[in-house]
């Protein structure tokens, strides 16, 4: 018996299967929950930008301000600026000590102080090495590395201090130590030796030196150290007129030494620059420093021109005084009343305890006839001045052995000073 065979048009293969499919489809269950949510992928790159819009509508106008409520931008100008127009003040301020408190060194060469004389730089530097010059305009000059820290000296045997020559207690120019043997040490002196100074919170260096913390307009105390920035007024001279503030507060901005409640004192002397401190021992406290002084001369530089050193003198207010002298050796021997009532009390650079003598002039003024011995013992241990001159400081410094006049001791100076208790 023959067998059949049965074929497939391969044309239905593809249908069936479609057919297949449909018919599973349709016997499945219905869907189940969703699962929970996957992780996300990692971020795709940005797409490009999309095109800009078009600009908004232009929006209303702001108020009109008068030219009195615009607030102007304040800089600093410069001295040299100042003297455009202050050409005669400016002249007379660049020969004060004020001045020269700050000077860099240009091109390998020192500055050209106007009655002294640096010979060379501190042994092992050359002035290449220097910055800047502080000081060295009367009693001593101090020197900073190129780096912004003051030079020391490697150790205790450096000379890095100059001090410049005292004819008044015998002492010729010469090198001493500053601080010697301490490395780093910051330049922390500017605040009162240039002009504009600031330390920045971005914690800025001048000249990016590391050792000079916080930055300056003008090296040195130049005009706008005590009358403030200038260009606005060199803009509109009249319009915008610069501070002229005669408060000795100001002054005492700079020569005072911590508080002025005290008159810090050590090695038998008074610390330099409390004048405005001392201002506040005595009655002339009353004035202000402008009265007896030209802050734009300063003192020096009219004694090297033989020149009062100050613009009032003292019989302008104590004429009754100026008549009255206990001695007829005083007037004769040309001593003067800031001689007994001014005596060097203080030290910069020289000082003889021995003679009673430093370098710098006391401004306390008054003398106490029946005071030896001029400190007192702080509970600390340390020293601090009494508030009248003694007769030891006052008379002292003349009548010591080798001094200007016949030696008294202390009972001596007493008895002279007896007749002090009965005059006008």
């Amino acid at each position: 018996m023959q067998r059949r065979r049965f074929s497939v048009c391969p044309s239905l293969v593809p249908q069936t299967l479609l057919v297949f499919v449909l018919l599973l489809t349709a016997c499945r269950g219905p869907a189940g929950p969703a699962g929970p949510q996957g992780p996300l992928g990692a971020q795709g790159p940005e797409g490009p930008a999309g095109p800009e819009g078009p600009p908004g509508p232009e929006g209303p106008p702001g108020p009109t301000l008068s030219p009195a409520e615009i607030i102007p931008v304040v800089a600093y100008s410069g001295s040299e600026h100042c003297g455009h127009c202050h050409q005669t003040v400016t002249d007379a301020f660049t020969k004060s000590g004020h001045a020269w408190a700050l000077r860099p060194v240009l091109y390998g060469q020192p500055p050209d102080h106007p009655f002294t004389e640096i010979p060379h730089p501190p042994e092992g530097y050359t002035w290449d090495d220097v910055a800047f010059v502080v000081g060295g305009y009367e009693r001593k000059a101090l020197f900073v590395d190129q780096a912004g820290y003051l030079i020391t000296g490697e150790d205790e045997s450096a000379t890095t201090q100059y001090n410049l020559a005292n004819p008044a207690l015998g002492k010729d120019a010469a090198w001493t130590g500053y601080r010697a043997g301490e490395e780093n040490l910051t330049f922390t002196c500017a605040e009162c030796h240039s002009t504009g100074y600031a330390i920045s919170l971005a914690g800025e260096h001048e000249l990016d030196m590391q050792g000079i913390p916080g930055t300056w307009d003008e090296a040195g105390v130049g005009c706008e150290r005590c009358h403030g920035p200038g260009s606005v007024h060199g803009e509109e001279p009249l319009g915008a007129p610069m501070e002229v503030d005669r408060d000795a507060e100001l002054c005492g901005e700079c020569h005072t030494w911590g508080s002025v409640q005290a008159i810090e004192a050590g090695d038998g002397f008074f610390e330099a620059y409390q004048q405005y401190d001392e201002l506040f021992h005595g009655k002339h406290i009353a004035l202000d420093c402008v009265v007896c002084h030209d802050p734009h001369t300063g003192v020096e530089q009219l004694r090297q021109a033989g020149l009062p050193t100050t613009r009032t003198q003292c019989e302008d207010c104590h004429f009754e005084q100026a008549k009255y002298q206990d001695s007829e050796a005083h007037p004769d021997a040309g001593v003067t009343c800031t001689d007994c009532h001014m005596p060097r009390l203080m030290t910069s650079t020289w000082g003889d305890p021995e003679r009673f003598t430093g370098d710098v002039r006391t401004h306390l003024m008054a003398i106490d006839p029946d005071q030896i011995g001029q400190f007192a013992q702080t509970e600390d241990g340390g020293l601090t001045a009494l508030s009248q001159i003694s007769l030891d400081f006052a008379c002292g410094h003349c009548h010591v052995a080798g001094g200007d006049a016949p030696l008294l001791s202390g009972e001596e100076l007493r008895e002279k000073a007896d007749g002090y208790h009965d005059r006008p």
